[in-house]
């Protein structure tokens, strides 16, 4: 059997937050008040994020959540008649962090993916793992950031962008990375600037609560992503690919190179789903290379799985 690795070891799944802004860029709510609206919501852990503006900080040190340091990273790469960019979430450890608290580097200046690869070089030799962020919003198809090196994740979901553009709202372009063999996991963040936006869209990670431990298991691919089901196993085993999770009214089951495939139940109370990898009149036109699922409840929110490589 291979099973996915969020679903394997005793860990507790912790429910937290990656991608976030406050007053100290532009967001609407102050750090305490994005904190404690997180913590209410259930979260275990959270990155405050803003636009270059490093934090390690806890600013309501009464409440217990755990803060991964981190900021928004960015660079526009075409601005004329409309505009393309960048944009990079930055987490990193505690102890051996290369950031300081409340640095704020300059923007980069980049036109290409490889003109903007020395910042994100440079980003990860100060210890931090990074996130490629709303492809959709940001006017970048794939082949404008596909050979970014050393992103473990980019967004699949952002709160931000579904609510105010509609964009960015179901792993947009992720197939198109994993159908080349690069492993990149995909998130379901925030983005949230309005307190609205904040504790729509999570990751749950099977960690031990406290920032490395957490960073290791993001790093290993040991999350889903939510914006309300919950997913409780996810693997292949004979040939088969199986979902099980909280009830939902469709699962359905992605690859590249092949059609995605849908189990669907009328009255939304399915909890396990399973389709055979080589029962497809294509079959023979080559195997999987790879599988995710994506789970949607009859109120239409969504959760992912990350893809297991077969």
């Amino acid at each position: 059997m291979k099973q996915q690795q969020a679903f394997s070891g005793n860990e507790k799944m912790l429910k937290g937050a990656l991608h976030c802004h406050t007053t100290r860029s532009d967001g609407r709510g102050t750090p305490e008040e994005v904190i404690r609206y997180h913590y209410q919501h259930g979260y275990d852990f959270l990155a405050i994020t803003d636009h270059r503006n490093y934090n390690l900080k806890n600013f309501a040190p009464d409440v217990p959540i755990t803060i991964i340091p981190g900021m928004e990273y960015d660079s526009h790469i075409e601005w004329k008649n409309g505009f393309r960019c960048f944009h990079t979430v930055c987490v990193g450890p505690v102890t051996g962090n290369g950031f300081k608290q409340d640095e704020q580097p300059e923007s980069g200046k980049a036109s290409n993916q490889e003109e903007y690869q020395p910042y994100l070089d440079d980003i990860h030799a100060k210890g931090n793992l990074t996130i490629y962020c709303h492809p959709e919003w940001s006017s970048t198809p794939a082949r404008y950031f596909e050979n970014q090196k050393g992103n473990f994740a980019m967004e699949i979901w952002n709160s931000g962008c579904a609510l105010n553009c509609d964009m960015d709202t179901d792993a947009a372009y992720w197939d198109e990375i994993l159908g080349q063999g690069k492993v990149l996991y995909g998130v379901a963040t925030d983005d949230g600037h309005a307190m609205e936006e904040h504790c729509n869209g999570w990751v749950m990670v099977r960690a031990e609560n406290n920032v490395n431990a957490i960073l290791e298991a993001l790093k290993a691919g040991e999350f889903y992503s939510s914006c309300g089901p919950e997913i409780y196993n996810f693997y292949v085993e004979d040939g088969k690919a199986v979902v099980e999770c909280s009830p939902v009214a469709k699962i359905r089951f992605h690859s590249d190179k092949n059609p995605t495939r849908i189990v669907r139940s009328a009255d939304g109370t399915m909890t396990r789903a399973e389709i055979d990898l080589a029962d497809t009149w294509w079959a023979s036109s080559g195997e999987y290379k790879y599988v995710r699922a994506t789970v949607i409840d009859k109120n239409g929110k969504y959760a992912w799985t990350n893809p297991i490589f077969l």
